[in-house]
C-alpha cells in the first residue's frame, strides 16, 4: 500500500535518479533499524548444493556494486545476485540510458555494466552482514576485445570465488558490444572450459565449491538453444538463468521510447522468457536447475515461470512496478502446495 503512495512520486523523477534515491533511502531506513525484516513462510529447497529459504530472488543489475545488500535483504528475498561487475571500473554507456514505459509495465536500459569494479564490489560484500545466498554475476569490461573476453571472466571468478554463494556469468546482455557472440558454440565451449578448470582450482584451493552459472539471451534460436545446452551439460555447469533482457521491441513498438537501444524488461519479456525456459528444461531433462526471470510483474507470472521448469525465480523490473509486495505474493503462490 505504502510503495503505491510512493510511486508517483518516484516516475515523476528521471528513471536512474529515482533508482539511486529509492536505494538511498531503504539503505538509510535500514541502517536506523527502521526497515522490518521480512521473513515469509516456506519450505527450504535445495538447489545447487544450496539451501534457499525461499525461491525469489532479486535479479542482478538493482545493486551492481554490492553496496545495498543488507537493506535489500530486509525485503525478503530468498537470495540476492548483485553484480554485474568488471575486473575494473567503468561507466557505463552515457546518460540517458534507461527509458521506462509505463504503458507496458515495461523499461529498456542500456546501462553498459556501469560498476565499480571487482575490487571494490568485494569491499562492499566483506562490509556487509548478509549471511544469506549472495550470486555474484560477472562480465567483461566494454573495451575488452570479445576474443579476450574469457581473461575478464577469470580476474572476476578468481576474486570473487571465495566470497559468493553462486557465480553468474553474463553473456547475454544486449548493452556491451559483441558480448551476445559469447553464446556462439565455439566461444562458450573455451568459455566453459575454462571456468571450469578455474572452479576445480579454486575449490581445492578454499576447501570451498561454489557453483557457476550461465545467464542467457531470450532471443536465441532453437538451434542456438540446443548448442547452448549441450555445452551446460558437457562441461557439467551447475545452473542457467534464463534469461536476460531481450532486444524485440514487436509488442512496445508503438510506444514512446521503443525505438531507444538496450534490452526491454518488465511484461513484454515474459512470454519470450517462459519460452526458453519451457525449451530448455525439455533439452536439459532435469540434470541441471533453472533460474527463470523475466517480465513477472505478479505471483502468477512467478508460479508460471516455475511451471515452465524453474526451480527459482528472481525479479528486477517487477519490484519498480509493484514494489516490495511483490516478493510477498510470489512467495506465497509458489510455496503452496499445489503450486509445488
Amino acid at each position: 500500500m505504502l510503495y503505491r503512495l510512493v510511486r508517483p512520486f518516484l516516475f515523476s523523477l528521471d528513471p536512474e535518479t529515482a533508482h539511486s534515491a529509492s536505494l538511498g533511502v531503504l539503505r538509510f531506513l535500514e541502517k536506523l533499524g527502521l526497515l522490518p525484516n521480512y521473513v515469509y513462510p516456506c519450505q527450504a529447497r535445495r538447489v545447487m548444493g544450496l539451501n534457499f529459504p525461499n525461491p525469489v530472488g532479486l535479479a542482478a543489475g538493482l545493486d551492481k556494486n554490492g553496496a545495498y545488500i543488507d537493506a535489500l535483504a530486509k525485503l525478503g528475498f530468498g537470495f540476492i545476485e548483485v553484480g554485474t561487475v568488471t575486473p575494473r571500473p567503468q561507466p557505463g554507456n552515457p546518460r540517458p540510458r534507461l527509458f521506462r514505459l509505463p504503458q507496458a509495465n515495461a523499461i529498456i536500459n542500456r546501462m553498459g555494466f556501469n560498476n565499480d569494479g571487482i575490487d571494490q564490489l568485494i569491499v562492499n560484500i566483506r562490509n556487509s552482514h548478509f549471511q544469506g545466498i549472495l550470486g555474484i554475476n560477472i562480465g567483461k569490461n566494454f573495451d575488452t576485445p570479445v576474443e579476450k573476453a574469457v581473461e575478464d571472466y577469470l580476474i572476476c571468478f578468481h576474486k570473487a570465488y571465495r566470497y559468493a554463494s553462486y557465480i553468474t556469468l553474463n553473456i547475454s546482455s544486449p548493452n556491451t558490444r559483441d558480448l551476445r557472440r559469447l553464446q556462439n558454440a565455439a566461444a562458450l565451449d573455451q568459455l566453459l572450459e575454462t571456468l571450469k578448470t578455474a572452479q576445480t582450482q579454486l575449490s581445492d584451493q578454499h576447501g570451498k565449491y561454489t557453483p557457476l552459472v550461465v545467464k542467457i539471451a531470450p532471443d536465441l534460436e532453437c538451434v542456438q538453444l540446443e548448442a547452448i545446452a549441450a555445452l551446460l551439460l558437457k562441461h557439467r555447469i551447475d545452473g542457467v538463468i534464463a534469461t536476460n533482457t531481450t532486444i524485440a521491441r514487436q509488442d512496445v513498438a508503438h510506444l514512446p521510447h521503443a525505438d531507444e537501444t538496450g534490452g526491454l524488461s518488465g511484461t513484454p519479456l515474459k512470454s519470450p522468457s517462459t519460452r526458453i525456459i519451457k525449451n530448455l528444461h525439455a533439452l536439459l531433462a532435469g540434470a541441471l536447475p533453472i533460474i527463470g526471470v523475466g517480465g513477472i510483474l505478479s505471483a502468477e507470472d512467478a508460479k508460471e515461470k516455475v511451471d515452465a521448469g524453474a526451480s527459482l525465480i528472481q525479479i528486477y523490473t517487477g519490484l519498480i512496478y509493484q514494489g516490495p509486495s511483490l516478493i510477498r505474493q510470489s512467495i506465497k503462490t509458489i510455496c503452496t502446495p499445489s503450486s509445488r
